[in-house]
């Protein structure tokens, strides 16, 4: 009876146009990443310690995804060899150790929305890397050179707002019987908008996330090109960010009763951010790059910084700043002028490919039917959800 069940449960979601599953996909994955942030925050209000709920992040994290590395991509997994090691190791140590240890103090010292809203930076800034790196040219006699240079220097602009200028509170959730609830309302309040934290610092912290993550993005690239099993590099990159966290830990947290979950609610915290954040969100946004190509998966960025927004003044009651929302548009604008940059540069390979075919068939054929060089292979976006 069950088996009937999900028989036409299956069937029905595959009646369902693909475009449309991607825009679902897509939507559900960004509610994920934005209960991530959310819980993330509340784990450290509870007073989870930070490396420990790293650790155990990843505990979970690389239990998760090194069986399926290990049977799905038995044939294509290349030799491990030294060089291999080295190379999984340093992703690590940018990739996990750095972009993990970032976020948390970021987030810890200011607010979930504003953490989100600082990663819609990350295109920006990897382009910028890979254009300093040579790994990506940039032509300012083209419209599309001209929209990233721009989208780029909107996130540096929007990001050092954020950080240099937080301004006054323009909204702050009361609750319905405020009189009455005042006493109890308060401490919630504080939980929410990281009172008597460092924000300027916060904001640092979260900036060395965004170039962390970018940074990952860049040398991953190079990495994927020469061992190409995408699971199997995760995999690697996780474990070998588990035994550095692990080393930091003997120094930053020797206290064993940090180790213990006292509660349901740590407990829940901890799954939430190995399982889905790290697990499932990592199968549907292959499925959607894959599926979807990767300006169409960042497109959807902002959408989460939104859902964030939300959920942390519904449940956190966090308060929104002047400085950060004027910040979050000038990200935003500059993630949209990139993607879109990245987007006119695809369509102009697709027509120089069609006009050079034209000669070898006496026919150009549509640009549809021309692949162009895969926009996949460009670091815009994390193939994976091993990035905060």
């Amino acid at each position: 009876m069950a088996d009937a069940g999900a028989g036409s449960a299956r069937r029905m979601w595959c009646s369902v146009p693909e475009r449309v599953q991607l825009h679902l996909a897509m939507l559900a994955l960004q509610f994920g990443y934005a209960g991530f942030h959310v819980v993330s925050r509340a784990a450290l209000n509870m007073g989870i310690s930070k490396i420990v709920f790293i650790v155990y992040r990843n505990v979970i994290a690389f239990l998760l995804l090194a069986p399926f590395a290990y049977f799905l991509e038995k044939k294509e997994r290349p030799a491990i060899t030294l060089n291999f090691l080295v190379q999984f190791f340093l992703l690590a140590l940018v990739g996990i150790t750095a972009n993990q240890g970032f976020y948390l103090l970021g987030l810890d010292n200011t607010s979930p929305t504003f953490a989100s809203a600082i990663q819609n930076s990350v295109p920006a800034i990897t382009f910028l890397m890979a254009a300093i790196l040579r790994i990506e040219k940039v032509r300012l006699d083209r419209k599309d050179g001209i929209a990233k240079v721009l989208g780029t220097a909107f996130c540096v602009a929007g990001a050092s707002v954020i950080t240099l200028y937080k301004g006054p509170t323009i909204y702050s959730p009361v609750p319905p019987l405020h009189a009455a609830a005042g006493p109890v309302w308060r401490p919630t309040l504080a939980l929410g908008d990281a009172e008597g934290k460092n924000w300027t610092l916060g904001c640092v912290y979260l900036i060395g996330h965004c170039l962390s993550w970018s940074g990952w993005l860049v040398l991953q690239a190079p990495v994927l090109k020469k061992y190409p099993a995408r699971l199997s590099v995760t995999s690697y990159t996780c474990f070998f960010g588990l035994l550095q966290f692990l080393v930091i830990s003997a120094f930053i947290e020797r206290n064993a009763s940090a180790w213990l979950v006292h509660t349901g609610a740590e407990v829940f915290s901890i799954f939430y951010a190995g399982v889905v954040a790290s697990g499932i969100a990592f199968a549907v946004q292959i499925w959607c790059i894959d599926r979807g190509g990767p300006v169409f998966v960042a497109v959807y960025q902002p959408v989460q910084t939104l859902v964030v927004a939300i959920m942390a003044s519904i449940a956190l009651g966090e308060q929104f700043y002047l400085g950060g929302i004027i910040g979050a548009v000038l990200i935003i604008a500059g993630l949209y002028l990139v993607l879109w940059g990245k987007n006119e540069e695809r369509r102009f390979a697709l027509e120089k490919a069609a006009i050079q075919s034209a000669p070898e068939h006496g026919i150009a054929r549509p640009a549809a039917h021309i692949k162009a060089p895969s926009s996949l292979a460009q670091p815009l976006l994390p193939p994976s959800t091993e990035n905060v």
